[in-house]
């Protein structure tokens, strides 16, 4: 089957039996290959699990080999919560496909994705009806709390990770995120990473699997 939107994807090993899915997304100006590193440090603790790490569907306006889930270049709100959501759309269908594709239900399926796509994996994750098995965000935030919290439909579990020195997301965010999911009746845990900036280290590669590994 061909998927709405082009995708780097790691099956398991040996054509073992696949009983979960990871979904990555990548953030601005990056793509599938970029965020599917992250599966070399999981796969094999994972064997039965497929990664499936998309392209955005837009290249990006700042970088044109890479992607984007939503424009950057304007600093308005209203526009950037509109593009999010028109790319919430094109992400659920690619969801929908992956579920026809390989037999699996949300409770079946981590969401993950740093900086951009972290942000599109908490509005992902909690604005349709049944649970996903989990999201983890790095280096992210929630795009619009007041839309969130109108269009929120369940409680999937979160784990959320952040540089304590990024510059590109302030790590603020984290916070931000923690205490309005708590408001929000969803079970949230959150790390803070000792000189970290804007990017995955190790160590929250790390704290992710163990997290995924307790879900899974």
């Amino acid at each position: 089957m061909t998927f709405c939107l082009d995708s780097t994807i790691i099956k398991p090993d040996n054509n073992a039996k696949i009983s979960h899915a990871i979904i990555l997304l990548h953030g601005y100006g990056g793509d599938g290959k970029d965020i599917s590193m992250l599966s070399m440090n999981w796969k094999r603790y994972l064997p039965n699990t497929i990664f499936i790490c998309p392209n955005g569907h837009e290249k990006c306006s700042i970088n044109p080999t890479g992607f984007q889930w939503f424009d950057l270049t304007k600093d308005d709100p209203n526009y950037i919560l509109e593009q999010s959501l028109k790319a919430e759309d094109i992400l659920n269908k690619f969801i929908n496909e992956i579920k026809s594709e390989y037999h699996l239900e949300n409770d079946k399926i981590c969401l993950s994705g740093f900086s951009q796509g972290c942000m599109m994996s908490i509005n992902l994750g909690l604005t349709v009806e049944k649970n996903y098995n989990c999201v983890i965000g790095f280096s992210g935030k929630i795009i619009d709390q007041e839309n969130l919290r109108e269009r929120k439909k369940n409680s999937t579990n979160i784990l959320l990770l952040h540089g304590d020195s990024d510059a590109v997301v302030s790590p603020s965010f984290l916070l931000e995120a923690k205490d309005f999911l708590i408001r929000n009746n969803v079970n949230i845990e959150t790390h803070l990473i000792k000189n970290c900036d804007h990017h995955i280290p190790i160590q929250a590669s790390s704290i992710a699997l163990n997290y995924i590994l307790k879900k899974i």
